[in-house]
């Protein structure tokens, strides 16, 4: 471990298309699960590894993200405003890092989320996190502590936990959606619509990607009928946990 991250980029411009009708009126990134907004889930766990400042990018109905922000005291919240152009995963944070600065920070989806079991999950990344030879290091579910996921798998780890792509392989990991990142891979890199997926091929080509396979409950919510399975696993999660 090289130090524990005290900066995050949350990603929550997302337009939540798949999630209309709800998203008509509401960002995807405030519907709520449990009780709790998807931005609150990842910004709680933020503050619980104390990370002191979170960039918090916006684009639709920005305005109801940044009052809800507004009211919380940790981690100290900026916003990133992408109304005028969406910028995907990469791009968003490329716009970012003046304020992310130049230590490796999280990276967290503002619309999945986990339920850990004893420890933190975020500070299991930070445990893990080693600079010398990483310039990611993921959270990755497996397919059976997943709700919600329609999809197949993303990578398959190694036994050091270097990372390739899965390619449709069902005993691999699912990208999670939070991360450590080194700033620098995103070196002159133009403030342009583009995804995380460029370098995470980058990262693979170098035999710097990493994965770390969460503990826990993995949730996502694509669509209105997934938000019922949602309450339920996390309703399980927490009766193990109590």
């Amino acid at each position: 471990m090289n130090g524990a991250p005290d900066t995050a980029m949350v990603l929550a411009a997302g337009l939540g298309i798949r999630m209309r009708p709800i998203t008509a009126t509401k960002p995807k990134p405030l519907i709520e699960v449990a009780g709790k907004p998807l931005l609150d889930w990842g910004m709680d766990s933020l503050a619980e590894v104390g990370v002191a400042k979170a960039v918090v990018n916006v684009h639709y109905l920005p305005e109801q993200i940044v009052a809800h922000v507004s009211r919380r005291q940790k981690p100290s919240i900026i916003i990133s405003d992408e109304s005028e152009a969406l910028l995907d995963s990469a791009g968003g944070i490329v716009k970012a890092l003046p304020e992310l600065g130049p230590k490796p920070f999280y990276v967290i989806n503002a619309d999945t989320f986990w339920v850990d079991e004893a420890e933190s999950n975020l500070a299991r990344l930070a445990a893990a996190w080693d600079a010398s030879k990483m310039d990611m290091l993921l959270m990755l579910a497996d397919l059976r502590s997943a709700t919600g996921h329609s999809g197949g798998t993303d990578f398959l780890a190694a036994p050091d936990g270097r990372l390739s792509r899965a390619g449709g392989d069902l005993s691999g990991l699912i990208y999670a959606g939070a991360a450590i990142v080194q700033p620098g891979i995103f070196a002159g890199a133009a403030i342009t619509k583009h995804s995380l997926n460029l370098y995470f091929d980058r990262a693979i080509a170098a035999g710097r990607l990493f994965g770390l396979r969460m503990n826990g409950s993995w949730i996502t919510v694509g669509t209105p009928d997934a938000l019922a399975p949602a309450e339920a696993a996390v309703a399980r999660a927490q009766a193990v946990g109590a």
